[in-house]
């Protein structure tokens, strides 16, 4: 559609909405002087869906999705009951932020009508695919489906401090967009699940809706028992509204659609069971045991793999996946904790500990080399350049090390202590200190070539591109410096302390805070482009690879995010905080958590492929060449790992 003219816009501005008798907007309709109606899209219950125009962006056609809520009705019970769940639609939808899941962007209320405006999803919903499939859908793709679909449903089971339980899915409320992605909508009767107030109205759909729903129960096995259906319905084409309520297990898959494995088959009859116990409790066990299917051939699988029961057995819980029973090549136990990253070069790992020591070990063995002390604790990472190993410490000193014996080639003396780990480049060392200045060194003789007033404790490691120097502070400004002269090109400002140290990729900054928020700026300008908020702190420094950006957060969560429009990919949630700065490697991404375990996940889902406890907190950010991964950990051991 082509832009509105001056006269256009007036009179378009000043209808109002003209609502037939049954209460439908048609097409020209303005709402709030902003949102130009279109088309319809869809109605049902009491609610209806339209495309429409969003008339503030002037210079291009950004469309979006408007909800209205109509009721025609004299009951005042049933009335409150619908705007209620109006309301809590749009309280639900704000606070989530999954890509399977629509943004709303305005709620508002106009007369006896209230409207949701969200975002637009251009595709078709499965009801619609299974009225024009030509043939039942093969399993492969009702799996991936079924993965997505649990993906999102797990990430709503997942919320704190309750869950939210979507209570009506069906065909009709997932939609396939334009890149096959699975989207779910209408999140008019979701609720907030709590154990001990699990009655209420029986909302649902006939055929999809569990038992225990009829009575006003409803808990994350219902949304199971949904997506059983709903998989049903999709591997069959068995409508379940056509249907008995409940008949399922007279109604067997695999006699519908032989290609159908007994392994699948196994697991939607398992999310079907009459007894809510009888199924996968929520939709992360169900996603563990679909992993595992898809893992393995489907028609020799073992069940119990799967957490189905065997016969006259009781049903057991999914196992978890793709973990490896790693065994350490070598540990090597220091004298106190280790919090930083190691560095391998050269046959040699380097480690920095608490008891004021660099290490050295040799990277095949694990065997002693030397040490140095420090005059205090050192919380940096050593870094390699040439033949020297470079260590700061909080005794204000940075020190330049001959890597084979530990012999001390030069130090430089800050004004406060040195946590932030030191940049090699150009033949000069960067870094900053607590005295609120960042230096850059000549490398090789430790002499200052210039200093660079930062005001506050820098502790965030320097990322140093061809031109420019991009680092935080403790006062939560984000630099961007020449890196020849150390001249101030741009400076960005964050609620609270920049600890995390920024990457760089595509000309965008993308760096972590302390205000658990992930910034991305323009390189060169320092333009904000986006941000993402986390529920606690960030500690954590992001890795970007293959335009996704991956950064730990002490909720617990390890985020994967589009490095363009900082939506979430998918997150992983440990049960400890993530302070570990994450590291690519091949198809996984690797970090620490404060439970003890170090993760290896998969880029593409965020899966969990490897895992090794090591029993004690990990801070320190995995270094991994040659497959072989070295970390540090709180229990003063540095393990060397097959990954």
């Amino acid at each position: 559609m082509g832009q509105l003219t001056t006269r256009q816009f007036t009179q378009a501005r000043d209808r109002r909405p003209a609502p037939t008798q049954n209460g439908s907007l048609q097409p020209g309709d303005i709402l709030q002087e902003r949102y130009h109606i279109q088309s319809p899209l869809g109605e049902g219950g009491f609610s209806s869906v339209y495309k429409a125009r969003d008339m503030r962006f002037p210079g291009v056609t950004k469309l979006c999705a408007v909800k209205e809520m109509t009721i025609f009705t004299a009951d005042p019970q049933l009335r409150e009951q619908t705007i209620k769940s109006f309301k809590q639609e749009a309280s639900i939808l704000a606070m989530l932020n999954h890509p399977a899941i629509p943004d709303i962007t305005d709620y508002f209320t106009d007369g006896n009508r209230s409207y949701l405006v969200l975002e637009l999803i251009d595709g078709k919903n499965l009801e619609q695919w299974l009225a024009s499939a030509p043939e039942t859908i093969d399993e492969q793709k009702a799996l991936d489906w079924a993965l997505q679909i649990c993906e999102a449903l797990a990430y709503l089971h997942s919320q704190k401090p309750q869950p939210i339980i979507f209570r009506d899915l069906k065909p009709s409320n997932i939609m396939l967009d334009q890149d096959n992605r699975i989207r779910l909508i209408d999140f008019g009767i979701a609720k907030t699940f709590e154990a001990d107030q699990d009655r209420g109205t029986m909302i649902g759909t006939e055929g999809y809706t569990p038992p225990e729903q009829y009575r006003g129960e409803a808990s994350p096995a219902v949304d199971v028992y949904a997506l059983g259906a709903t998989l049903h319905h999709l591997v069959t084409q068995h409508d379940p509204r056509l249907e008995t309520p409940f008949t399922f297990s007279e109604r067997p898959i695999r006699e519908a659609n032989p290609k159908i494995s007994r392994a699948f088959d196994a697991v939607i009859m398992r999310c079907l069971a009459y007894d809510p116990k009888e199924r996968f409790p929520d939709a992360l066990a169900l996603r563990e045991a679909l992993l595992t299917l898809s893992k393995i051939d489907g028609d020799d699988a073992d069940l119990e793999l799967l957490g189905i029961a065997l016969p006259g057995e009781t049903a057991v819980p999914a196992v978890k996946v793709g973990i490896s029973q790693v065994k350490p090549l070598w540990t090597f136990k220091c004298e106190d904790e280790i919090r930083a990253q190691t560095a391998v070069a050269k046959g040699i790992v380097f480690a920095a500990a608490y008891d004021n020591n660099l290490y050295a070990v040799t990277a095949d063995r694990g065997e002693f080399l030397w040490k140095y002390p420090t005059g205090g604790s050192i919380g940096s990472s050593p870094r390699v350049y040439e033949d020297a190993v470079y260590i700061g410490s909080s005794d204000k000193n940075i020190y330049a090390l001959h890597f084979r014996n530990g012999r001390e080639i030069w130090r430089f003396k800050a004004e406060g202590p040195i946590y932030a780990s030191a940049a090699m480049r150009f033949d000069r060392a960067f870094f900053g200190s607590d005295d609120g200045y960042f230096y850059a060194l000549n490398a090789y003789r430790g002499i200052p070539l210039w200093k660079s007033t930062a005001y506050s404790a820098v502790r965030s490691t320097a990322y140093i591109s061809d031109e420019h120097v991009y680092f935080g502070t403790e006062g939560g400004e984000i630099y961007c410096l020449e890196a020849t002269t150390g001249i101030t090109r741009w400076q960005a400002q964050a609620r609270r302390a920049v600890t995390s140290s920024p990457t760089v990729a595509d000309d965008i900054v993308v760096v972590g805070s302390i205000d658990a928020t992930v910034y991305a700026f323009d390189a060169s300008s320092g333009w904000p482009l986006w941000r993402f908020r986390t529920s606690r702190p960030i500690l954590s420094s992001p890795v970007a690879h293959d335009g996704i950006v991956y950064i730990g957060s002490a909720d617990g969560h390890l985020y994967a995010i589009d490095m363009d429009s900082g939506r979430k990919i998918w997150s992983y949630q440990t049960e400890g905080q993530i302070a570990s700065s994450p590291k690519v490697w091949n198809n996984a991404v690797y970090f620490g958590s404060t439970d003890g375990n170090i993760y290896g996940l998969s880029l593409k889902r965020g899966d969990l492929q490897w895992r090794f406890e090591t029993g004690s907190p990990v801070i320190a950010a995995p270094q991994i060449s040659d497959g072989i991964m070295t970390i540090g950990t709180t229990d003063h051991h540095i393990y060397a790992l097959p990954i």
